[in-house]
């Protein structure tokens, strides 16, 4: 049986037999309750009556002592509220014990009303004195059956008083019995379920203190729980094969890792290569070959500019310096067939920013946008400071890209199947790839919302970079393997 069927089994029955004496007991409260008002009601409505009829005869006295409109409307509200009474009671007289006394008094009422009109002014003056003895008659016979009614109520509130005892007793024993099932209810299902929840919480926080082997919970049910606690044993056993293979994994990358570094370490020596570039734009400058002397000259340093740490960020100044020296050697390339055109806000050039940021964009343009225009390429580079950050934007007029491949370059994705048709030879490049600076802008400062891409095939490419104003710190160290 679940968890779920036992809940809704049990509980429910348990409401159900509670509420089944509840509504016994109140259902005989109400019946007593009925029969005490009922006879309450009519004592009341004799003492009202009697007291209506005398307040009548007053007022009947004040008027013919002093005769008056205001008089004679006080004593026609009399009679209305007598009448009243008197219809009151003419309405209980099926329901009376009494109803031959009840009759009597009624006519009582009727002959003291009768009697008060025949002795106003114009009438019979001695008919006054008949209605006082009237009204002393019936103060005397409502207090006959007030006495009635209580005498005839004894046997009745003898058998209310019982019935108040039974159902004293019977709520005591709801109480006890009711008491006693919460308990066995709570008891239960502490232990069928909160119970194995504890201890598989317990397991679980074993598990979160670093113990890969906690005893397991001896749960044997066949519900939910049973369930809940299998599979907590198959994820223990599969956290524990994970964490293996993630042993090895490292491993195999600190075994990657050392085997790159012995290779970086057998390749040429940074100041051997610089000397020798340097030894190169002597000679050349030397001979005359001014023009190869300077793109030797920038191709030193943009080889030593690659080389710096990238985990430094560097000023947008010395950034554009590595840009120039990079467009020198293009244009030593493409000659004629590109323009280079800058916009730049000089008050902007010292934000901070991570090494290696325009450069591989800028180089994106020269191979993936230009490259194949034989005339009116065209490369753009705008800095300008805006209220909240540095924009910065490089545009090309060159082939573009189409949606898939943009999609993934702002998704940080692995677009080698949407650029599928392009020349992968082109892949390969001197700096690092986009997709590597947009991961150490967005580690840099913390966000991800600092890229723009804007491109159509055939219409050209717009990259635009937002700087945060007023950024401190430095970057974290990004691989340079992650490229376009």
């Amino acid at each position: 049986m679940t968890i779920r069927t036992k809940l809704l089994l049990f509980i429910p029955l348990l409401v159900l037999l509670v509420n089944s004496v509840t509504f016994f007991l109140f259902q005989s409260g109400k019946v007593v309750q009925q029969s005490y008002d009922l006879m309450m009601n009519r004592i009341l409505l004799y003492k009202q009556s009697a007291q209506a009829a005398e307040d009548h005869l007053k007022t009947l006295y004040a008027y013919l002592l002093n005769p008056g409109e205001d008089r004679k409307a006080e004593l026609d509200r009399e009679r209305a509220k007598l009448l009243e009474l008197r219809a009151a009671l003419a309405g209980l007289s099926g329901a009376s014990p009494h109803t031959s006394e009840l009759t009597g008094y009624l006519h009582l009422l009727d002959t003291q009303m009768e009697q008060a009109l025949a002795a106003l002014p114009g009438g019979t003056p001695a008919r006054y004195e008949e209605a006082e003895t009237t009204t002393r008659f019936i103060r005397e016979e409502e207090q006959h059956l007030v006495d009635l009614e209580l005498s005839s109520y004894q046997p009745v509130y003898k058998q209310i008083q019982a019935e108040n005892d039974r159902m004293n007793r019977l709520a005591a024993a709801v109480f006890v019995v009711n008491t006693l099932l919460s308990v066995v209810v709570a008891v239960w299902i502490s232990r069928s379920v909160t119970g194995p929840v504890n201890r598989l919480v317990e397991m679980a926080g074993q598990i979160s203190r670093g113990n890969l082997n906690p005893e397991p919970p001896p749960l044997q049910s066949e519900d939910e729980l049973g369930i809940l606690s299998d599979a907590f044993k198959r994820m223990l056993a599969d956290l524990k094969l994970l964490i293996e293979k993630d042993k090895e994994r490292l491993e195999m990358g600190r075994l990657v890792k050392e085997l790159e570094l012995q290779a970086l370490q057998s390749q040429i020596h940074p100041h051997f290569l610089f000397n020798t570039l340097n030894a190169l734009s002597k000679l050349a400058l030397l001979e005359g070959a001014e023009r190869t002397s300077d793109l030797i000259v920038s191709m030193s340093n943009l080889l030593r500019y690659n080389l710096r740490k990238l985990d430094r960020p560097v000023t947008l100044r010395e950034e554009l310096e590595h840009v120039r020296e990079y467009v020198t050697i293009q244009q030593a390339r493409f000659r004629d067939r590109f323009q280079i055109e800058t916009d730049i806000d000089e008050s902007a050039l010292e934000v901070p920013i991570p090494a290696l940021t325009l450069q591989p964009i800028v180089e994106n343009a020269f191979v993936h946008g230009i490259e194949r225009m034989e005339q009116g390429a065209v490369i753009r580079l705008t800095v300008r400071r805006e209220p909240e950050h540095m924009r910065l934007t490089i545009s090309d007029n060159g082939r573009g890209m189409s949606e898939e491949v943009r999609q993934a370059l702002l998704r940080l994705e692995d677009d080698n199947g949407a650029r599928s048709g392009q020349d992968t030879a082109k892949k390969e490049s001197t700096g690092l790839g986009t997709r590597n600076v947009f991961k150490r802008l967005q580690l840099f400062f913390g966000r991800g919302d600092l890229v723009d891409i804007d491109s159509k095939p055939g219409e050209g490419t717009t990259v635009t970079i937002r700087i945060p104003r007023g950024k401190e710190g430095e970057t974290a160290h990004v691989p340079a393997d992650d490229r376009r």
